[in-house]
């Protein structure tokens, strides 16, 4: 065999590359399935992962279709509605802080309407106001406010104390602290 090779060398590398094609391409088809295998051993690894997301979002299925009405109601809320006016929403929270804080005892010096900021989701609508009383008022203004619905947010607060009269002696009587108190307030206007 070696002497054929030796004397027909043209033949027998035809004959060598004809073998070695079909060797090749059987080689190329076990490598490749092996490496089939490989990647379906790897999903196989993952696959628990995937089974347990999803028995996850079925536990939670129920409040997840309940989450769109809970934010609705909590925006109903916490906010005007969008087909509510600007103008009314701003007058009729500047009447109603205005009242909330003469009951409370303080007296309003200044307020207005500031200018609508109109942000992603939602209007902004402030009102600045100026008061005066003793800070015992100030603080049930503010309590009352945080139960306020739609939602007031106190965006800026300024308190300037009062000067008072020292009395001189050994009898003198405390006084309650008086101040002078800017506030920015604003509630908030549904857009959609």
């Amino acid at each position: 065999m070696i002497a054929w090779i030796k004397t027909h060398q043209r033949s027998a590398l035809v004959c060598a590359l004809t073998l070695l094609l079909p060797l090749l391409m059987y080689l190329n088809l076990l490598f490749g399935a092996y490496g089939l295998r490989a990647e379906y051993a790897r999903d196989m690894e993952r696959l628990p992962q995937r089974i347990a997301r999803l028995q996850g979002l079925q536990e939670v299925e129920g409040q997840l279709r309940d989450s769109p009405g809970v934010v609705q109601q909590t925006t109903a809320r916490l906010a005007y509605p969008s087909s509510a006016e600007r103008a009314s929403i701003a007058a009729s929270m500047q009447s109603d802080v205005r009242q909330l804080m003469a009951d409370a005892g303080l007296t309003v010096s200044n307020s207005q309407v500031l200018p609508v900021r109109e942000e992603e989701s939602f209007d902004y609508i402030g009102v600045k106001l100026t008061v005066a009383g003793d800070i015992d008022a100030l603080d049930r203004t503010l309590a009352a406010m945080a139960d306020f619905t739609p939602l007031i947010i106190v965006e800026g607060l300024d308190v300037w104390p009062t000067r008072q009269r020292s009395t001189r002696g050994a009898a003198a009587k405390v006084e309650k602290q008086e101040a002078t108190v800017s506030l920015r307030l604003l509630s908030l206007r549904s857009l959609r």
